[in-house]
């Protein structure tokens, strides 16, 4: 399978993507703590209670890494800051080492060519607040606005593209309600205020950013195709409340000042009250959505309280995580996006990519053909009419993989965390002959 810049639109935008805590290493340069290093420090939590402490140490190599990002061809890079980088205690003072960080980091993109792509928060959230709540707490839309100011006041100007949150699913859903993340919560009234102040806090940060004067402003939502498990209607109608969860409450806070009939059975009687009143902070104009795709899922009915689903067998071909390898997916959310929520605004691919048990020594012609067939469900959006802007891979370089420790793999660069060399894959040479090409 072989792609070259020539099979996109002009002006088609190609890049890599990261996080801060999973690669930068989090006890450097006066970081205070976030509520992963409690969760990683509780028993049972992540695998072998590993952390962010080093990680890939970003923080003290990442010059070489804005090298290898460039080297490959990559138009952008899409980074993320720290919170509790920048804002130890998440209010307050701020720490100088933190901003002088990440003015180093987008100064070093812009010596190379690379457009600075800025996500605000990737799911580390300062312990300080999480003490007080976290995003359950109503407070949390002041405070994010707040850090939103703080960091755009001093790399604003020079970031190509901002979006406020990534993956609000995660953020909420997975982290509150299914207890996966931190803060490891099983609560429906938890989750349910966490999914509302995650997207009103978005809407506060976007009009901080419009009013610094920022353009080219979005957001990142995560995506997972959901099909019934059979023809039944109690598996048709589980599969309908999983895309309403996942997929579709995100998109109808944003684009359509509503949320599916299908979450409000379950989440209505804990949502904050007045939460009807806050559509207009939540749907602030954007300038491109970005769409995260790894996987379907397979699902069906199961007795029980709301939401009555479960995940159904997958099918093969799996990748190290287990997820179905469904490029058609990808495809279908595209199109579907554009028909149903976003119209002509442009749509990114900001994260794509898959784990797998690799090594320096081993072909990665799995990983290549991964990204290969991503692809061409992209090309086949763009032959519908899609107004498909730009594709990222997933990830850069191995790194902290969050409850899963450092154990699966998405790297297009290999780390050995043991010395943090880094060694690029062979997918990582695909991907730099595709864009050169």
């Amino acid at each position: 399978m072989q792609f070259a810049r020539a099979d996109f639109p002009e002006g088609f935008l190609f890049g890599v993507a990261t996080s801060s805590y999973q690669i930068e290493g989090h006890r450097f340069g006066g970081a205070g703590l976030t509520h992963w290093d409690s969760f990683a420090a509780t028993p049972g939590n992540v695998v072998r209670a590993e952390h962010g402490a080093v990680a890939c140490d970003h923080y003290h190599r990442w010059a070489e890494d804005l090298d290898l990002i460039a080297a490959m061809g990559a138009d952008v890079y899409r980074f993320s800051t720290s919170w509790a980088r920048v804002l130890p205690e998440g209010t307050g003072q701020p720490n100088a080492e933190g901003l002088d960080f990440y003015d180093r980091l987008v100064d070093g993109m812009l010596a190379r060519g690379l457009k600075p792509a800025a996500t605000l928060y990737h799911w580390e959230l300062p312990q300080a607040l999480a003490d007080m709540g976290g995003w359950r707490n109503a407070d949390m839309p002041d405070w994010f606005a707040d850090y939103t100011h703080l960091v755009m006041s001093r790399i604003g100007d020079r970031v190509w593209s901002a979006a406020p949150i990534n993956e609000p699913w995660c953020v909420s859903w997975l982290s509150h309600f299914e207890g996966v993340h931190a803060p490891g919560l099983r609560d429906i009234r938890a989750a349910a205020r966490a999914m509302h102040h995650v997207l009103l806090s978005h809407g506060r940060s976007i009009a901080v950013m419009r009013d610094l004067g920022m353009q080219n402003l979005g957001a990142v939502c995560n995506f997972e195709w959901a099909e019934p498990a059979s023809d039944s209607p109690e598996d048709i109608a589980a599969a309908n409340r999983y895309d309403a969860i996942y997929n579709r409450f995100f998109l109808g806070g944003l684009f359509k000042g509503a949320y599916p009939a299908e979450v409000l059975a379950g989440l209505g009687p804990h949502l904050p009250k007045g939460w009807e009143d806050d559509f207009p902070t939540i749907m602030a104009p954007l300038d491109w959505l970005g769409l995260n795709y790894y996987t379907r899922k397979l699902v069906r009915h199961k007795d029980g309280p709301w939401p009555s689903y479960a995940e159904a067998p997958t099918r093969l071909p799996l990748t190290q995580m287990g997820w179905e390898i469904y490029p058609d997916g990808l495809r279908d959310f595209l199109i579907r996006t554009a028909r149903d929520y976003t119209g002509a605004l442009p749509l990114f691919v900001t994260e794509n990519g898959m784990a797998n048990p690799d090594r320096v020594d081993q072909p990665d012609a799995a990983r290549i053909a991964y990204l290969g067939s991503h692809l061409q469900a992209v090309q086949g959006a763009i032959a519908t009419g899609a107004p498909v802007a730009g594709y990222f891979a997933w990830s850069l370089m191995d790194n902290y993989e969050w409850s899963l420790g450092y154990e699966k793999r998405f790297g297009l660069i290999h780390v050995d965390f043991e010395t943090l060399a880094r060694t690029p894959k062979a997918s990582y040479h695909a991907l730099a002959q595709w864009w050169r090409g």
